[in-house]
């Protein structure tokens, strides 16, 4: 099969191979997605067989609008009509229960809810429209690496297996979408992401409680993204403290290890001489933008036999960022012992 990369002025004919049941990467805030017709079940399901994705695995259904969700949602919790006015189109994917037969099971992984996003891409929104139905799309990428932040991501780990792209350049955000769970009395996040915690509770007006639960290999996730190992490369990675650095590189001289740094400027300024991917600046957003991308570069190059990672302050932003780096990493912080 050949993969095709779709320019703007070709979203038509992008929107045609969806409707028709092929499978078209497209472009969001967030990761490239890999999108399939959501009212289309074979369809659906060759996204699990391309990616390699577990089938128990629930998919997001992206929206061109709000409006969209109403032929699937049983009923939407009080707070939703303030929650989509203030963060849609974004990245936040909202859990609702959903109506008995609304979406057939390979969609919401046999629960009876599912989850909705409506990307702030205008050109994916465009897609949506054109095709005339919600896509599915879980990051367009093999199951368990690192997300694509750029259409090539996806061409290297997907040609030949789908039927086109959509390029809109690299994402601004870099990891995928806060999932907010709205099926019960109590919102809760499932997985942390650019629209904060307290984004959430600043808009609320109430606590929000974050579901910290990592989901084993035997168990349903309700939300994609919550499993205790994901986003890694083959490339083993571990995260380094702060004060731990100069440590963590004698140890792999001593053991003949060859490092690749994915750091700050900083902190890879100080060790030049390893291989490195630098953040554009020492922001937490640029870090989060910067971390799927360097986590890529550096296994791909194959000159590494570790990557050693910087981590930030589990708060706003770096919650989302530490998210994927300990999953990316199987959790695993560097130790002398």
């Amino acid at each position: 099969m050949e993969t095709k990369i779709f320019q703007t002025e070709e979203i038509d004919q992008a929107a045609e191979l969806l409707s028709r049941g092929e499978l078209v990467a497209f472009p969001t805030e967030t990761v490239y997605g890999l999108g399939a017709n959501a009212l289309l079940p074979e369809s659906v399901q060759q996204v699990f067989s391309v990616k390699g994705r577990p089938s128990d695995n629930p998919l997001i259904v992206h929206v061109a609008d709000f409006s969209m969700t109403k032929a699937f949602v049983e009923s939407y919790h009080p707070f939703t009509k303030k929650i989509v006015n203030h963060f849609w189109p974004g990245p936040l994917t909202l859990i609702f229960s959903i109506k008995e037969g609304s979406l057939n099971p390979v969609v919401t992984g046999g629960l009876s809810t599912a989850a909705f996003r409506m990307p702030d891409n205008k050109k994916t929104l465009s897609l949506i429209e054109k095709t005339g139905a919600p896509l599915v799309g879980p990051s367009a990428n093999t199951s368990g690496k690192p997300s694509p932040t750029t259409a090539m991501h996806v061409f290297h780990d997907l040609k030949g297996k789908i039927a086109g792209i959509l390029d809109d350049g690299a994402t601004q955000i870099g990891v995928e979408s806060t999932v907010l769970d709205l099926s019960n009395e109590v919102p809760t996040i499932l997985r942390p992401g650019a629209v904060t915690k307290e984004a959430l509770e600043e808009v609320l007006g109430v606590e929000i409680p974050l579901d910290k639960h990592l989901v084993k290999e035997s168990e349903t996730p309700k939300a994609p993204g919550m499993k205790y190992k994901h986003y890694s490369p083959d490339t083993p990675v571990l995260m380094i403290a702060p004060d731990d650095w100069d440590k963590a590189l004698a140890w792999a001289r001593s053991n003949d290890q060859k490092v690749g740094l994915l750091a700050t400027p900083r902190i890879a300024d100080q060790y030049s001489s390893a291989d490195r991917f630098v953040f554009a600046d020492q922001s937490v957003e640029a870090a989060t933008r910067g971390l799927f991308s360097g986590l890529r570069a550096l296994d791909e190059a194959g000159k590494t036999d570790i990557i050693f990672a910087e981590v930030f302050p589990e708060d706003h932003l770096g919650l989302a960022y530490m998210n994927r780096l300990k999953k990316a990493a199987g959790q695993n912080y560097f130790s002398e012992k």
